[in-house]
């Protein structure tokens, strides 16, 4: 199948070996990416829809067009990303008078926007499309003995009517059943489904209850599970609760936490003999316990 690539800003400014694992990894599973040049911002919750909505979903508009140009679906791995280009497509379509005044403010560029492509979480796409029994028979190196946790990103989950690929969106199981496919244990715990802790209004506007709200978390990590790793499957959640184990260190003066943090993409990729290197070569929290097995 062929994906328009979304990629965010995050992912190829700040963590580009994600980028990497995933042009490596999909292609490998029979997912085509196709580069959506001339994307923009989403737009970004935190700061669009606070000041203008139509600028939002003008924006929105500008980005749907350009896959509707390719004729494609778009693939997301940012959870906000993913949440702001959906609920931008789901109000374009049912409000005729808001597209038709968005398709005006982007009538100038040429574009226009008709709400005839689909937007899709990379973990939609891995669990529904690709499925664990096709990645555990993909995979050279199993992760075999080796416990790690899971973290949902928020926005893929709520509101589930609109962005909701799971059966349950409040026991969601994708990212479990694909890190399962990679041989690993995962391990459950009493604050699972918790948030990260990092989603942009939370941690920029009370950075001190959002560290101490994932503080919480990781301890529970610490205490009621095995976990080796921790995998996600959202550029914010991996450069929180990565970046935020070494603030939470540097505060104590002395080393607490020290749990590796993966993107999905980035595992898989390992796990099908790709090199560490190009894929999982930035972090905070040092990963060789993980890369040492490759």
């Amino acid at each position: 199948m062929d994906l328009c690539f979304f990629l965010g800003c995050n992912m190829p400014a700040i963590r580009p070996d994600v980028e990497s694992a995933i042009r490596l990894t999909m292609p490998a599973l029979g997912v085509n990416l196709v580069d959506l040049s001339g994307y923009v911002c989403c737009p970004a919750f935190g700061a669009f829809p606070s000041m203008d909505t139509e600028s939002q979903f003008a924006t929105s508009g500008w980005n749907l067009s350009l896959a509707e140009e390719q004729g494609h679906d778009i693939m997301v791995q940012c959870g906000s990303c993913y949440s702001s280009l959906h609920m931008g497509l789901e109000h374009l379509h049912e409000d005729e008078e808001l597209r038709a005044r968005v398709n005006d403010l982007l009538k100038p560029s040429g574009r226009e926007v008709q709400c005839t492509t689909k937007v899709r979480h990379i973990s939609d796409v891995l669990y529904n499309e690709v499925g664990p029994e096709k990645i555990a028979e993909k995979i050279k190196k199993k992760l075999n003995g080796v416990h790690g946790i899971v973290q949902y990103p928020c926005h893929t989950l709520f509101p589930s009517e609109v962005v909701g690929f799971e059966e349950s969106p409040r026991k969601p199981v994708a990212l479990r059943r694909l890190t399962e496919a990679l041989g690993a244990t995962v391990d459950a715990f009493s604050l699972e489904y918790q948030c990260c802790g990092g989603a942009g209004g939370f941690a920029k506007t009370s950075p001190a209850e959002a560290d101490a709200f994932t503080k919480t978390k990781l301890d529970a990590i610490i205490n009621e599970t095995k976990a080796e790793f921790i995998v996600v499957s959202c550029i914010t959640c991996l450069m929180y609760m990565d970046g935020i184990q070494e603030k939470l260190n540097k505060q104590a003066g002395k080393e607490i936490y020290n749990i590796p943090v993966f993107d999905y993409n980035q595992l898989l990729a390992l796990c099908m003999g790709f090199d560490g290197h190009k894929v999982a070569a930035i972090s905070k929290i040092p990963r060789d316990s993980i890369l040492r097995r490759f």
